[in-house]
């Protein structure tokens, strides 16, 4: 059954327009607090919001509908996704909420939940919270009505949990580290977790003001992030989005380094220490060609799956692999997160870069990436890809492309584009059937 609010991460759209508006979210809060008030203890719910103003509203409106219908509520504030995760997991709680729309504008926000183990819900439980939301969930009585508190200490506990995660015998002693928090959710507990750890902190993208996060900063948008690396003499340059779950990297050149390298990099060194599960790593079918071959080189397999970080952690679930993400810097490490975590993983690069000794140009740069090149088509509405003459240009495409790269065309799942990607050994080939593609696209969405 299709899912009317539920997208791959949650529920996301431009604020005070449906799906996102403050009545929706109490009806959210209201339909999950019923869905998850399993058992006769007293129930509790963790939430967390990154800097986006609306947070503001949708906070407030969230807690009026868990309130109603008995559960008590835990405020965080603002912190990263990954934090809330573990918070609810941490406190006992039956579940957690993160608003937050990650890497988008200011003028989206999104609501994403987590069940009492700390990972993002299953089809079932949005399935079943859905249907709530359109039917009638009961109040409590007066007498049974939750409470809201809010705690204080919740960064220092992420703080902490976070700096667990680094290798003990290592410090960060000696490098000169540039953060970019995108205005957003990490703003205050990033740069907190590297400085205790001994680096030299140059931090940007930390002054949020309600309407700036993500805007020229943080993982989508890293040419300040470059800039200042090569003007400080930094060692290295980490970005996160706004919601911190994503992360990119910058070597001391001013080169990005995105997850597929980042990933090479991790689960390369944990195979050398034998922690890698599984035999490789989990990816989706974004991640370049490059990284599957530099892999297959060291006899370690990679795993794709549909995009979207819970599909990644579905398969490594089912699997028994500990190492997965994706291209765009979703990194989910399962020894210590439950879902993709940017500062814990910046943390395992910055140890693999520690050990070596060398530069990140020479320690990050784990393979020649295969030309690849995304292109997104916005639309208004309908279905493009069912056009028959989408269809053909996508099927003479692939045609072409048969044993010579690979081709992935898709709807996103956060927003109105379609996304097109070919990859290749051709240059001049994959942008040819891109644009190809993208023009006929245009032409059935207009």
């Amino acid at each position: 059954m299709a899912r009317k609010y539920f997208g791959t991460d949650g529920i996301r759209g431009a604020t005070n327009l449906s799906p996102m508006t403050a009545a929706m979210a109490m009806k959210v809060g209201m339909a999950a607090g019923a869905h998850f008030q399993r058992g006769d203890h007293r129930h509790r719910v963790v939430i967390g919001k990154d800097t986006r103003l609306s947070g503001y509203m949708l906070e407030n409106a969230l807690v009026a509908g868990f309130t109603s219908v008995g559960m008590d509520v835990v405020l965080v504030g603002p912190m990263p996704t990954p934090a809330v995760a573990m918070l609810t997991h941490s406190m006992r709680a039956d579940m957690g909420v993160m608003i937050s729309a990650s890497h988008n504008p200011y003028a989206d926000n999104g609501i994403k939940l987590f069940g009492p183990d700390g990972f993002k819900l299953s089809d079932e439980d949005e399935l079943a919270i859905e249907a709530l939301i359109d039917g009638e969930v009961p109040l409590a009585p007066s007498a049974e009505i939750g409470r809201a508190r809010r705690v204080e200490d919740a960064r220092g506990r992420y703080i902490h949990f976070a700096k667990s995660t680094f290798p003990e015998d290592l410090t960060l002693d000696g490098l000169k580290i540039v953060i970019d928090c995108a205005n957003g959710a990490a703003y205050q507990v990033a740069p907190s977790a590297l400085w205790e750890l001994g680096a030299e902190v140059i931090a940007i993208g930390v002054t949020p003001n309600g309407k700036n996060i993500n805007d020229g900063v943080g993982s989508t948008a890293p040419e300040t992030l470059c800039e200042t690396v090569v003007a400080s003499g930094a060692h290295i340059g980490i970005a996160l989005d706004g919601d911190a779950d994503r992360l990119i990297v910058v070597d001391e050149q001013g080169k990005v380094v995105d997850g597929d390298q980042l990933m090479a990099t991790i689960a390369g060194g944990w195979a050398r220490q034998g922690r890698l599960a599984g035999g490789g790593l989990v990816a989706t079918v974004m991640s370049n060609l490059g990284l599957e071959r530099h892999l297959s080189a060291q006899g370690l397999g990679l795993i794709r799956t549909a995009v979207g970080d819970r599909y990644v952690l579905e398969k490594m679930r089912s699997s028994g692999y500990n190492v997965g993400g994706e291209q765009s810097g979703h990194i989910i490490l399962s020894d210590y997160a439950t879902t993709g975590d940017g500062l814990v993983a910046a943390l395992q690069v910055l140890a693999e870069l520690v050990r070596a000794g060398a530069p990140a140009s020479e320690v990050l740069h784990r393979f020649d990436p295969l030309p690849q090149l995304l292109k997104n088509v916005r639309f208004k509405g309908g279905k493009p890809l069912e056009d028959p003459r989408v269809k053909q240009v996508i099927a003479a495409a692939e045609a072409e492309l048969d044993g010579k790269g690979r081709l992935v065309i898709r709807a996103s799942g956060t927003e109105p584009v379609i996304r097109v990607m070919a990859e290749g050994d051709d240059r001049d080939q994959v942008e040819a059937v891109v644009d190809r593609i993208c023009d006929v696209v245009r032409e059935a969405a207009a």
